[in-house]
């Protein structure tokens, strides 16, 4: 079945069930494994830094390979790429939970993160052609709220997992979830047509190049390695290699056809600014709540929950309301809302209350989620049916690239300034949200949003 507006109920809700459970299961094992590390680094004998490599070779197998997959999803359908990942994202969950070095484990997690994406990768593609076009924002509302969800609660499950059983049970529970969601997919998921030009492997491999090396380079510099320098140059020459490369591809891997759409374009700078604005918060606060308001670390995680409990509430409200108004004026005054929050925060007396620096907190996530919602539909709407593949790869991307930038910036901020590192990074996650205000102000004053529903 083709779905050119949409599947039929209720074929659509086990589709989205599918859609919910694989993207739920990509975003807990990338925060879960940062919970055990400390356990895993004793159980396998590895030292705290060389454990690191858990974490960081998942997020950078999904960061080289999104444009990739979503590429491939274009050619060869967006259910097989998703159905693929999701296998291989269920396998290499066994395999890590089966390893006994480090070596073993961090290779399970490369291919655990070439899973996730995979689905990752063509999850908004997948929802574009499972919700009809004027149901486009409450769909993608789900989407965010979904992953709001599994943000907030990633911490929570990996500490509920080990106090009842070993490490490797974190990824073994991987396997029931992710059987039940590939069976969901092998009967409900949407049928969509491929495009017929060939998968570019040299631009693929340009485009692992590019990015690991920028994101290498750029955290060897936040930590001070003079290496740096020439990895985040080398990678920025790939990065204009690449480009040059797509300029003249009719279907181009990097989808640099999509970002010549203003609206696409705005949307993915405003995304930028905002997954920023947001990982710059998300990092320094457990430092500035403890180190500089002299809170407990139980007082700091009960701290950070109102944001995103603020997101999951807020994401499926903006996505209704995409649907009907403006996504430029909904995203301009949710980046203000956050903005306002971050600033809030940086200014608080070292006397606020918990109840004061708890409302401040889902100030910032009603403003975010506020934002989300709206901008991905624009992102998404904007690009032709056909090109969903290579918009949610972008959408994904810039998701990654915001955060890592965000996360860059806060070692900065710290190394900066001891004492007052937390607050400078506060202040620049506001500066951050205030930009993503004013691109979406851009974008409304030149009309270029997409509000009425159209077709693809």
């Amino acid at each position: 079945m083709d779905a050119s507006d949409g599947l039929p109920t209720p074929r659509r809700y086990w589709a989205i069930a599918a859609i919910a459970l694989a993207i739920t299961m990509a975003v807990l094992d990338g925060a879960i494994a940062n919970v055990a590390l400390p356990a895993i680094a004793r159980d396998l004998n590895a030292s705290p830094a060389a454990s690191i490599w858990i974490v960081n070779a998942y997020q950078l197998a999904v960061v080289i390979s999104i444009l990739p997959f979503a590429s491939l999803g274009d050619i060869l359908g967006y259910r097989r790429v998703f159905q693929a990942g999701l296998l291989v994202f269920t396998l290499a969950s066994v395999a890590c939970a089966t390893s006994h070095s480090l070596v073993g484990l961090t290779l399970a997690r490369v291919l655990q993160g070439f899973g996730a994406a995979a689905i990752m990768s063509v999850n908004a593609a997948l929802v574009r052609f499972t919700y009809p076009h004027r149901l486009l924002g409450r769909a993608i509302g789900i989407n965010a709220l979904v992953v709001a969800v599994s943000s907030a609660i990633g911490p929570s499950v990996a500490a509920a997992i080990l106090a009842a059983a070993p490490w490797p049970w974190l990824f073994a529970v991987n396997l029931p979830t992710g059987t039940l969601a590939l069976l969901l997919a092998s009967r409900a998921l949407p049928h969509t047509e491929r495009s017929p030009h060939p998968f570019d492997t040299p631009s693929a491999l340009l485009n692992a190049l590019a990015l690991g090396l920028f994101i290498v380079g750029a955290e060897s510099l936040s930590a001070g390695s003079a290496l740096g320098s020439f990895a985040l140059a080398g990678g920025l020459v790939a990065g204009f290699v690449l480009v040059r490369r797509q300029l003249s591809r009719a279907s181009p891997l990097v989808p640099v056809d999509l970002l010549r759409i203003p609206a696409f374009a705005f949307s993915v700078v405003a995304s930028v600014c905002s997954f920023s604005a947001q990982m710059l918060a998300f990092v320094s606060l457990p430092f500035y709540f403890q180190d500089v308001l002299g809170r407990g670390q139980v007082e700091t995680g009960l701290l950070m929950t109102p944001w995103p409990v603020a997101v999951a509430v807020m994401a499926p409200i903006a996505g209704r309301l995409a649907d009907r108004f403006s996504a430029a004026v909904l995203c301009g005054v949710g980046s203000v809302v956050l903005s306002i929050g971050l600033a809030l925060l940086a200014l608080l007396p070292t006397s606020a209350t918990s109840v004061a620096l708890g409302c401040v907190m889902a100030l910032c996530g009603v403003g975010f989620g506020f934002f989300q919602s709206p901008n991905n539909r624009a992102m998404l709407g904007s690009a032709p049916r056909a090109r969903s593949g290579g918009a949610g790869g972008m959408q994904a991307t810039a998701r990654l690239l915001g955060q890592t930038c965000g996360a860059t910036l806060v070692a900065f901020s710290f190394r900066a300034s001891a004492s007052h590192g937390p607050t400078l990074a506060l202040g620049l996650g506001a500066c951050f949200a205030a930009a993503s205000a004013v691109v979406s102000t851009l974008r409304h004053h030149r009309q270029v949003d997409v509000q009425a529903p159209r077709p693809g």
